[in-house]
């Protein structure tokens, strides 16, 4: 340099990068100025070869470069500056009305004014038509301040690594901000951003956005050693997926005020609204070194429950047994978390109604209170005005429960059903290493069998139908019974034993169980699935019942007449849904003597069995015929003598022999 008169030094580091940049001599022309620096360096920033050029003949030409420019994460190379037309004045003005700054990925029009004398920089950048991005600083005895701008600011500037969840692919940003600090760095902040038709995703499709718009004012002050902080924000507008929440529409806001420092970010006092749903006020603790919950109190009241269901619950409960419900009604809810850790809950619903879709239950008018603690004993009470199990009418009934920890108590729930009551005595669960395990038992009054049959949807019954259930345990996915469950039908006893049920709402659910079924009146079996007429009684054995997926997988099963002296009649036609079950030949004998002038026939003996492996039944009747087996073994005056000849036949193939017969078609003999 020609001239080394008076130069400008600022403390603060964010003005020494700039008069580095910008040593101009304050007296003098001189016709040409350089400096190059080596390296520049302080926290957050770091520039190497830096290199500034000033051209007098060139109508003050300034050309600034540098090789590598670091602040804080963000990296730019070949870094340069050109302002063609750059005014001096005396007092250490730079002026550069129209000048272009670029890097290897990208240029755009700057202009700038630098005021030594009162230490002041204005920055105005025009990277696209009708945007604006602006910056202006000012440094006075130690304390400075800046202040930001944006017009019309396209949101997919911001750089893919700035630390964003997501990408922003499109929008607008307007908004202004107010910095200022002293020679310790920033102390206080404030501003407010509104976006509009904001576009965001990430690589793996988890999180996405379209059309957002939103807006935020915010606040930050330095106190001592850590921050005060306090956020107003709303979305107004706009879909959001945030896997697995969709918003379709916005309606969010959110109020919120605390303070952060080097270890933990702590909301005092926050407010959530969410549109259909309601508000909820907040508060908690956050670690910041792994990002883990160290407290969290959530309050809320008159929530809407079909909005809170469908927005915020369902997503998460899609392949539960609650993941398909109509529900409505009004809740309070608050919750505590400490240490990450569900220290409390208490849950009370008003008028609140549930209906599985998939027709597996349904409450109505549900009013319950639902408190929960870690540390202490709660009491349960829960009341409905009605609804139904698996279609079954349920009447009024209030439930009271005592919750401990995590475990749960009850030792009487009665719950009317069609005429009778269903009555839970010995219910206890309680969640052990993570798993669920819980016992009940159960009883069921007698209850007529033509409500039951028409509420189920099943053919017309006559008669009552009751059941005693032992001990019933749910232990490690797999369901157990200690003891039989006892069944009263058809006039008749049924006994399930050695039940075992395997992870009943899971995706293959497998059932073992052996079933024993004594003195059922045929009469009203046969009267109640269409099969023709026939009276005495039946008895009933299924061994080894395996079930997959709710399918048969295996069993033994065998049904033949009850020993006993008592009237035994088959119909004509009977005779010839039995042929169509076991093979042909009955039906045809029928008509081509004279027994087709009889309705009925007399028997001595009836059974038919089928063992199952496979997909194959293996089929036997009461004893073995010349060609096949005896299924209806006649006996007096008439009588008739049913014979089964296919000794192998496919289970799907049975099933739909018996589906035609039950349908009251006529059967195909083959």
């Amino acid at each position: 340099m020609n001239d080394k008169r008076g130069y400008y030094c600022l403390k603060s580091t964010a003005w020494r990068v700039v008069w580095l940049l910008c040593l101009i001599p304050l007296q003098g022309r001189a016709a040409m100025f350089s400096l190059h620096v080596g390296e520049i360096s302080s926290p957050g920033l770091q520039a190497t070869n830096v290199v500034v050029r000033y051209r007098l003949s060139d109508a003050g030409a300034l050309d600034l470069h540098i090789d590598r420019l670091a602040l804080q994460r963000r990296i730019w190379r070949d870094v340069s500056l050109s302002c063609q037309k750059t005014v001096i004045s005396d007092q250490g003005v730079i002026d550069c009305p129209r000048g272009t700054l670029a890097d290897t990925a990208a240029s755009t029009a700057v202009s700038f004014s630098l005021d030594a004398a009162h230490r002041k920089m204005n920055v105005s950048l025009q990277p696209g038509k009708d945007e604006l991005w602006q910056a202006q600083a000012l440094m006075q005895s130690g304390r400075w301040q800046t202040t930001l701008e944006v017009a019309g600011g396209r949101a997919s500037r911001f750089p893919a690594d700035i630390g964003l969840p997501v990408v922003l692919s499109g929008g607008l940003l307007n908004g202004q901000a107010a910095l200022n600090g002293n020679t310790d760095g920033l102390q206080h902040a404030e501003g407010r951003l509104q976006m509009t038709d904001l576009a965001f995703a990430d690589a793996a499709g988890l999180h996405a956005g379209a059309k957002v718009a939103a807006h935020a004012d915010f606040n930050l002050q330095h106190d001592g050693d850590r921050w005060n902080w306090r956020l107003d924000g709303k979305w107004s507008a706009g879909e959001v997926f945030w896997q697995p929440l969709y918003f379709a529409k916005g309606g969010v806001t959110l109020k919120a005020a605390g303070w952060l420092d080097d270890r933990q970010v702590v909301l005092e006092e926050g407010r959530l609204g969410i549109a259909e749903v309601g508000e909820a006020l907040l508060s908690g603790k956050l670690h910041r070194a792994g990002n883990e919950i160290d407290a969290f109190d959530f309050k809320a009241r008159n929530l809407d429950v079909a909005g809170a269901y469908g927005l915020l619950l369902k997503p998460f409960l899609e392949k539960t047994l609650l993941g398909n419900l109509d529900v409505a009604g009004r809740a309070d809810a608050q919750a505590q978390l400490r240490e990450g850790r569900l220290q409390a809950f208490d849950v009370a619903l008003r008028d609140f109604d549930v209906e599985d879709k998939n027709g597996r239950f349904a409450f109505y008018k549900v009013n319950a209170a639902l408190p929960w603690a870690a540390d202490r004993a709660t009491q349960a009470a829960l009341q409905f005005a009605g609804g139904k199990l698996l279609q079954l009418p349920l009447g009024a009934s209030v439930l009271k429960a005592k919750l401990d920890g995590y475990s749960l108590t009850a030792p009487k729930l009665q719950v009317p059903l069609l005429d009778g009551v269903l009555t839970v005595q010995d219910v206890s669960a309680a969640r052990i290493a993570d798993l669920w395990h819980w016992h009940l038992r159960a009883d069921l009054s007698p209850v007529g069998l033509p409500e039951f049959s028409h509420a189920m949807g099943w053919p017309h019954m006559d008669g009552k139908i009751s059941a005693a259930i032992p001990l019933m345990t749910y232990s490690g996915g797999q369901l157990t019974t200690d003891g039989a469950m006892q069944f009263r039908a058809f006039d008749g006893a049924v006994k399930v034993s050695n039940l075992a049920l395997r992870d009943p709402l899971g995706l293959a659910p497998r059932l073992t169980a052996d079933l024993e079924m004594r003195n059922l009146d045929m009469a009203m079996l046969t009267r109640t699935f269409s099969f023709g007429a026939m009276t005495g009684r039946l008895d009933g054995d299924v061994n080894d019942l395996e079930l997959s997926s709710w399918q048969p997988a295996k069993f033994d099963a065998s049904f033949r007449s009850s020993p006993g002296s008592y009237p035994k009649k088959i119909s004509q036609r009977a005779v010839e849904n039995i042929s169509a079950l076991g093979g042909a030949g009955a039906a045809a004998a029928i008509q081509r003597s004279f027994l087709r002038f009889f309705k009925e026939f007399n028997y001595s003996r009836i059974g038919l069995s089928c063992k199952l492996r496979n997909g194959i039944c293996q089929m036997d009747g009461v004893e073995p015929a010349q060609s096949g087996y005896v299924i209806v073994k006649g006996s007096g005056v008439p009588a008739i003598t049913v014979l089964g000849y296919n000794r192998s036949v496919s289970w799907g193939e049975l099933l739909e022999r018996v589906q035609r017969i039950t349908q009251g078609n006529k059967p195909v003999i083959k």
